[in-house]
């Protein structure tokens, strides 16, 4: 190589997209998927929520401190994965994630938090790590907002990778 340059192997990026299941978190993804994710990236959900109950046939407890682990697509597309870890199936984001892999040639899984969704999303930032963090946001009214405190918010604040917010165009008062 010419003067003595070493080339640097490139390694995959680890995209991470922050997920409820809700329209605006779907909105995120497809944000993603359109202008972020390129072949060869690691497309990694993150979903971080405080669980009600231990229910049976979960396995929340288990991993509860480090959260699952890295759930691959082809076991997301399986509805006894959802329960096993405590969420409810969403054919629609499955769908969703099935056509980015297939079309943007992108690797997917899945990484199961569970607690404050705000301080899981930026721990999971430096454990996995992620090269960036898309995430959605609900439009809470002002006074929602300071009640219930806003998860976007927080991890934009707080977060050691740039985030990128993708706004609803739907508003909650």
């Amino acid at each position: 190589m010419e003067g003595g340059a070493k080339m640097k192997e490139e390694v995959a990026r680890r995209v991470g997209v922050a997920m409820d299941f809700s329209a605006c978190s779907r909105l995120a993804l497809q944000w993603a998927a359109d202008n972020v994710a390129r072949s060869g990236d690691h497309l990694i959900v993150v979903t971080a929520f405080k669980p009600l109950s231990y229910d049976q046939g979960t396995e929340i407890m288990l991993w509860e401190s480090t959260g699952s682990p890295y759930i691959p697509l082809l076991e997301l597309s399986e509805p006894v994965t959802f329960k096993k870890y405590g969420l409810k199936p969403d054919p629609q984001t499955i769908d969703l994630l099935n056509t980015i892999a297939r079309q943007k040639q992108v690797v997917v899984s899945m990484k199961v938090l569970y607690g404050d969704p705000r301080e899981k999303i930026c721990e999971a930032i430096n454990s996995i790590p992620l090269s960036c963090l898309i995430i959605g946001n609900r439009g809470l009214g002002k006074i929602k907002r300071v009640i219930m405190g806003s998860v976007s918010e927080y991890v934009v604040n707080h977060a050691t990778c740039p985030v990128t917010v993708v706004k609803s165009t739907e508003h909650e008062d």
